[in-house]
């Protein structure tokens, strides 16, 4: 297997990624564009950035640590609206971490869920955020765990479900690695599981979180409780979780399953490629 193999995530109809380069990158979300900064954006944009300013409506302007504020470029711009996918609809707000609520990059790996569950399967979404591949699993019909350690993204996440009429996703507001734990004692298994731990982090109860220290657990709890036939997806953006690291983990967890190492990636409309992490798919 090569370490270069690519899987690219597509814009849609209410999402594009416009252009990318000099540590920013310039979006649309249905009709609000965006600049944010993206340090994986270390080449020239496409378009001159002068331009990028009379295009959006909000740039992120980063201060202390990862915080900043979000700087209006056109009057009477929203701060809060929402976008769809497919038949989802999802709500958008501009926060001080410079998100917006959506990982658009996610766009394959929620395609790769949408086309491996049934209706009645079990589904797992671990550091599941703001819920999109939670609410793209309800719809097929499957059975759908939502885990987060923050209220704030349970309480956004219920929106989206609202939003997108869809009924009882199952909230759980706990640690994740604690709560898949605590399944695999119990014996409980999933058709499907997606994670997408951070390289770094606080838990529900002030716990501190390092991705590599973490990862081991992770894998061994997700192996107990991955059905044979089942699916896992996990997206990793730590320096110190690599591709031979990740490809090292898979094979001594998931022994004789199908697996699939990669960079996510995602082409600007300018003709850049932006890389947005590692993709690991078991399954």
């Amino acid at each position: 297997m090569s370490e270069n193999l690519r899987t690219y995530s597509k814009s849609w109809e209410y999402y594009e990624l416009l252009d990318a380069g000099g540590g920013k990158k310039l979006e649309r979300w249905g009709n609000i564009i965006t600049i944010r900064p993206e340090m994986q954006a270390y080449f020239h944009s496409g378009i001159p950035y002068t331009e990028w300013r009379t295009l959006a409506h909000w740039e992120f302007v980063e201060e202390k640590g990862q915080k900043g504020k979000w700087k209006n470029l056109q009057k009477d711009s929203p701060k809060k609206w929402s976008i769809g996918y497919k038949r989802l609809k999802f709500n958008l707000e501009l926060t001080n971490f410079k998100h917006v609520g959506l990982f658009p990059e996610q766009q394959n790996n929620w395609d790769f869920i949408s086309s491996r569950l049934n209706e009645g399967d079990r589904f797992l979404n671990l550091f599941a955020y703001t819920g999109a591949a939670s609410c793209i699993a309800r719809n097929t019909g499957a059975d759908t765990f939502h885990v987060d350690s923050s209220k704030n993204a349970l309480a956004w996440a219920k929106s989206n479900m609202d939003e997108s009429k869809l009924l009882n996703i199952r909230w759980v507001h706990e640690d994740a690695l604690k709560f898949i734990q605590r399944e695999a004692k119990r014996g409980n298994k999933f058709n499907g599981i997606v994670m997408d731990p951070p390289a770094w982090g606080i838990g529900a109860k002030g716990e501190k979180w390092k991705l590599e220290d973490k990862i081991d657990d992770l894998m061994s709890a997700a192996s107990e409780v991955l059905e044979k036939e089942g699916f896992l997806v996990m997206n990793t953006y730590s320096p110190m979780v690599d591709v031979t690291f990740i490809t090292e983990l898979s094979e001594m967890y998931f022994e004789g399953m199908k697996k699939e190492i990669s960079e996510l990636y995602m082409e600007t409309k300018t003709d850049k490629f932006m890389y947005f992490g590692n993709l690991l798919r078991i399954g």
